[in-house]
Order: C-alpha cells, then structure tokens, then sequence
C-alpha cells in the first residue's frame, strides 16, 4: 500500500550522480563537487520530511475504539486510487504483525504485470495518537512516513477503508481477495461522502 517501492527513486538518483561524477570530473574537485552535493542532498531531504505528512485529510476523522489485534494479519487490496508507487500493480496484499518494539511490521506485495514478477515491500507502521485511535504512521525508508488512516471498518474486521495524508489516497481492503459488491459500493459511498473522487477508484475484483 501506502510508500510501495518509493525508495527506488532514489536509489536511481544517486547511482546517476556517482557515474556523472567518475566519467567527467577531476579528481581534484571531487571533494569539493561532493561536500556541495552533500549539502543540497541535506536540504532535499529536510524538504522530503516536511512533505511526508502523517495528518489526516481535512474533515475525516479515524475510527475509534481500535483494537489493534483484531487488524493484525492478512488483507487484499480490493479497491484503490492509484498512485506512483503501485503503478501497474495488481492482486496487492498486506500482511500486518507485530514487532518487538510494540510497533507493526508491513509487509506488502504486488504483481508487476509489465515485470512478470511479484515485488515485495518490508516497512513499519506505529500509531499517531492512542492505540485505540485508528490513525498510524508508516514508513518504508528510513525516516520518511506516511499516514495510514482507518475511517471505516466493520464489526468483525473483515473489511477497511483506508486513506492518506490527503484525499489522493484511498484503498478499500478485504480479508478475502474479493467482497461483495453491495459492501463495496457502500465504502465507496462513504468515501465518496467524505470527499474523495470515486471517479478515480481501480477496482480488482
């Protein structure tokens, strides 16, 4: 789900800037050329925390009473607006467990169609307010987070509306790889009723 392989990024960037720097410099500006580059990568980075905002959209409020055992496990994703990061993924899936650290391990995984392969993504998600508040934050490289809000989820935690820092991000999940179409029309609707573009909404069922 939410941070899907965004560190490939860059991963690509940086690889870039080693092989520009060995083909074309003199080794006697390379420190210099690489304390400035030190220093830009320090500002982008500080601009890259400021933008991976873990607040919750104006106007959406999480679920309350959490219980945050019930949502450990297995989830498919049924529904989403699409993002960079699961571009030309499909059959995503979540598995949610706990870690030493009291926090929850993400482990997400897709099918890369154009690939024809599956990719996998390890990350980390803790909670924002109490653990009885369905708002959290996730990480999948090193410092940078990202909200994971729960605003609908049904009694016996079978089904979850999730969303972003922002109404560009939305995902409908299952515990099966499919729910009923009466169901999901009614997450879409309260989604829709809170704000978010159903226009927008893939669906993979």
């Amino acid at each position: 789900m939410l941070g899907l392989y965004s560190y490939e990024i860059l991963n690509h960037y940086s690889r870039s800037v080693l092989f520009f720097m060995r083909k074309y410099l003199h080794r006697s500006i390379l420190c210099e050329v690489a304390m400035q580059i030190k220093s830009v990568f320090m500002f982008v980075s500080m601009l890259l925390l400021n933008g991976c905002s873990v607040k919750v959209p104006h106007d959406i409020t999480p679920v309350k009473h959490f219980e945050l055992s019930r949502y450990l496990g297995e989830w498919y994703e049924v529904a989403r607006i699409d993002n960079r990061f699961e571009k030309g993924l499909s059959k995503v899936s979540a598995n949610y467990s706990l870690r030493n650290d009291g926090g929850v391990k993400v482990v997400n995984r897709g099918w890369d169609s154009q690939g024809k392969k599956w990719k996998e993504s390890i990350g980390k998600a803790y909670f924002v307010e109490s653990s009885d508040i369905g708002a959290l934050k996730v990480s999948f490289f090193g410092p940078f987070y990202g909200g994971y809000n729960i605003i609908k989820l049904d009694d016996d935690y079978q089904y979850s509306l999730v969303v972003g820092p922002n109404k560009d991000y939305l995902w409908v999940l299952s515990r099966t790889p499919t729910m009923p179409p009466e169901l999901l029309d009614e997450y879409l609707s309260f989604a829709s009723a809170n704000g978010f573009d159903r226009q927008r909404v893939l669906i993979f069922q």
